[in-house]
């Protein structure tokens, strides 16, 4: 049996070097593992439905495995909505969601195997200089450009 909980996860320092969270939806199963039931926007490495192990003391994570799904953030000066209407129902189109909305930002969810090139065109299409977007669980989140690699076991062919 699955219980839905919120909790909390280290989502690194703010300038003042004070730790910041990020308070997530998550189903935890009999084995106290946390299932992502949305991506999230500060916290790196995850996306929805990533099966977790959290250390409730300091919010550090383990992840289990992953859900298939590629977290998308789209960040914005102005307001948000113009970007949305947008992008969402091409998204949609693709088989994601949106799983969060802020007056600055857009969460999106979307299974890998619909394909980097088409996301990114979607994405690409749509912003501008006060916009931009980005992967929340492609890149390592020490160095931000080396690729993890976590689908090519979920896209290779059996």
């Amino acid at each position: 049996m699955q219980t839905a909980q919120v909790i909390e996860l280290f989502a690194g320092r703010n300038p003042q070097g004070q730790p910041v969270v990020e308070r997530i939806p998550v189903e935890i199963n009999e084995q106290n593992e946390c299932r992502l039931m949305q991506s999230p926007v500060f916290v790196k490495g995850l996306a929805r439905d990533d099966l977790i192990r959290v250390n409730r003391e300091n919010g550090e994570f383990e992840l289990r495995q992953h859900g298939g799904n590629l977290c998308i953030r789209v960040f914005s000066r102005g307001d948000i909505r113009l970007l949305d209407e947008a992008i969402t129902p091409e998204i949609e189109k693709l088989g994601g969601q949106l799983d969060v909305e802020t007056p600055r930002v857009l969460v999106y969810s979307i299974h890998v195997s619909c394909g980097f090139a088409a996301i990114e065109a979607v994405l690409n299409a749509q912003m501008s200089e006060d916009s931009a977007w980005f992967y929340g669980n492609v890149y390592d989140a020490e160095d931000g450009v080396t690729p993890l690699n976590w689908w090519q076991s979920i896209l290779a062919p059996e």
